[in-house]
C-alpha cells in the first residue's frame, strides 16, 4: 500500500523471504490449509492460528531429508526428540527435564485428553480461566468432565488492557470441588505470560485441593523480549501439586499439520500417572513431526528469534494502527505468542463484531464470544504476516467503523 514504510514493503520474514513473497494473493495460490482454503480470494485471513512466514530452511532440510531416506514409518518414542527438547527447556527457561520422561503425543490436544484420561478416568469438573482457546472446549467434549469456566480477571496495564488469573475466584472454586484444571501458558487469546507468584499460588492451591492440572506451553517459545516465562511444572513439583505439561514447536516454528509434540509430568507421581497412556499414544504421532520439531529445538533457535522480533514489530504497528484508526477499539498487547486481542464492544459494531468484519470489511478473524466467558464482543487477529496485509485489514476493518462511514459520507 502507498502509506507503508521501505521497511514494511523491503523486508523480509525470519526466514529471509522478501514481505513481497508473503502477499496473501500469492500464499493463496501456494498453500492448501484452511487458513487459505476457507474463505474466498476477496477475504484476508487473518484468523487460524498459522503464520503466513515461510517453514525454517532447517526445518525443511530435515523433513526431506526423512523423506529421501524413505523414513516415514511408526514410532515407538521421543528417541533424540527428549533431548532435544530437554536440551531447549534447560536453555531457554531453567527448566531441567530429565530426558527419559518426556513423551510424545499426535499434538496438544492429544497430550490435553490423554492425560486427563488417566489421571482423572472418571472425570469429574474441570475448571479453565476463560475467555480462552476455543478447541479446550471441543476437545474437552471427549472426556466426561463438567467444565468450569473462571474469567481471568481484568487488569489495567501502562500500555493498556490486560488481565491476570483470578486465583481468589479459583481458590474458590477448588474448595467447592474441581478434580482438574487446565492451564494456558502463555494465556491465548490474551499474549498472557503468567507471573512466577501465580503459577506458584496456582500449585499450591491444587495441591491443597488435589486438583490435577495440564499446563498448555504451546506459546512459550514465542515469549517476547525481556519477557520471563515460568514453566508451571517445577513450582508443581515444588509444591506437591499433580501436573503434567503439553507442547510442541508447532506454534513457534509453524508446524500445526506435522503432528507432533511432548507430555512431560512434573514428578515422579505424574510419570507413574503417564505410564497409563495408552500405546497409540505413539503410534499415532508423525514421523516427519518428529524430525521436524527436533530441528526446530536443536537448530531453528536463530530463526526463532527473528520470529519472535518481527511479531513485536507487528504487535507495535497494530498499537498504532488501532489508536490512529479504530476510535473505540481496545487491544490487549500480548507478552508471549503473535496472537492479538481486540476489544469492539465500544466500536459500533454490535454484538458480534466478527460477523460485521467478515461480510463488510472482508477480513477474517476469530470471533471472542467462541472464547467462552468474557469474550463476546472481541475478536483475535493474527500478527504473524507482512506488516503490509496487516496494515491493508486495519484500513478494512476502519472503514467499516461509524467513523470510517461517515468519513466516506463527507467525501
Amino acid at each position: 500500500m502507498a502509506d507503508c514504510t521501505d521497511a514494511e514493503t523491503e523486508g523480509t520474514d525470519p526466514g529471509g523471504v522478501p514481505f513481497a513473497q508473503l502477499d496473501p494473493a500469492l500464499l493463496r495460490r501456494q498453500r492448501t490449509s484452511i487458513k487459505w482454503a476457507r474463505y474466498p480470494e476477496d477475504v484476508l485471513p487473518l484468523f487460524v492460528a498459522e503464520m503466513d512466514f515461510a517453514v525454517a530452511p532447517v526445518i525443511r532440510q530435515a523433513i526431506v531429508e526423512r523423506v529421501e531416506a524413505s523414513d516415514i514409518g511408526y514410532l515407538d518414542g521421543p528417541g533424540p526428540l527428549a533431548p532435544a527438547f530437554a536440551d531447549f527447556a534447560r536453555d531457554r527457561w531453567g527448566w531441567e527435564i530429565p530426558a527419559e520422561r518426556i513423551r510424545i503425543a499426535t499434538d496438544v490436544a492429544t497430550g490435553v485428553v490423554e492425560s486427563l484420561r488417566v489421571a482423572r478416568p472418571n472425570g469429574g469438573r474441570l475448571a479453565i480461566p476463560t475467555p480462552t482457546y476455543p478447541g479446550f472446549f471441543e476437545m474437552l467434549e471427549e472426556v466426561p468432565f463438567e467444565v468450569v469456566e473462571i474469567p481471568l480477571a481484568e487488569t489495567t496495564a501502562p500500555d493498556g488492557p490486560g488481565a491476570r488469573l483470578d486465583l481468589a475466584a479459583i481458590e474458590r472454586e477448588f474448595a467447592g470441588g474441581i478434580d482438574a484444571f487446565l492451564l494456558c501458558n502463555p494465556h491465548n487469546p490474551h499474549g498472557l505470560v503468567h507471573s512466577a507468584d501465580d503459577l506458584a499460588e496456582l500449585a499450591r492451591l491444587a495441591a491443597e485441593h488435589d486438583v490435577f492440572v495440564v499446563s498448555d506451553e504451546i506459546h512459550a517459545p514465542l515469549t517476547h523480549r525481556g519477557v520471563a516465562f515460568t514453566p508451571f511444572a517445577p513450582l508443581a513439583a515444588r509444591a506437591g501439586a499433580l501436573a503434567v505439561t503439553t507442547t510442541s514447536a508447532s506454534k513457534g516454528w509453524n508446524l500445526a499439520g506435522a503432528k507432533c509434540s511432548v507430555i512431560v509430568p512434573a514428578d515422579d507421581r505424574a510419570d507413574e500417572v503417564l505410564r497409563g497412556l495408552p500405546p497409540e499414544t505413539v503410534t499415532r504421532v508423525s514421523i516427519l513431526g518428529l524430525h521436524a520439531n527436533i530441528a526446530a529445538f536443536t537448530r531453528g533457535r536463530d530463526w526463532l528469534d527473528r520470529a519472535v522480533e518481527q511479531t513485536e514489530a507487528n504487535d507495535r504497528l497494530l498499537a498504532e494502527l488501532v489508536a490512529r484508526r479504530l476510535p473505540g477499539v481496545r487491544y490487549t498487547r500480548p507478552r508471549a505468542g503473535y496472537l492479538a486481542w481486540l476489544d469492539f464492544r465500544e466500536a459500533g459494531l454490535g454484538g458480534r463484531p466478527r460477523e460485521r468484519i467478515l461480510a463488510e470489511a472482508r477480513v477474517a478473524l476469530n470471533d471472542g464470544a467462541d472464547f467462552g466467558r468474557g469474550g463476546a464482543g472481541h475478536v483475535r487477529l493474527n500478527l504473524a504476516c507482512a506488516p503490509a496485509t496487516l496494515r491493508a485489514a486495519i484500513e478494512r476493518i476502519a472503514a467499516i467503523l461509524p467513523a470510517g462511514e461517515q468519513e466516506k459520507e463527507a467525501r
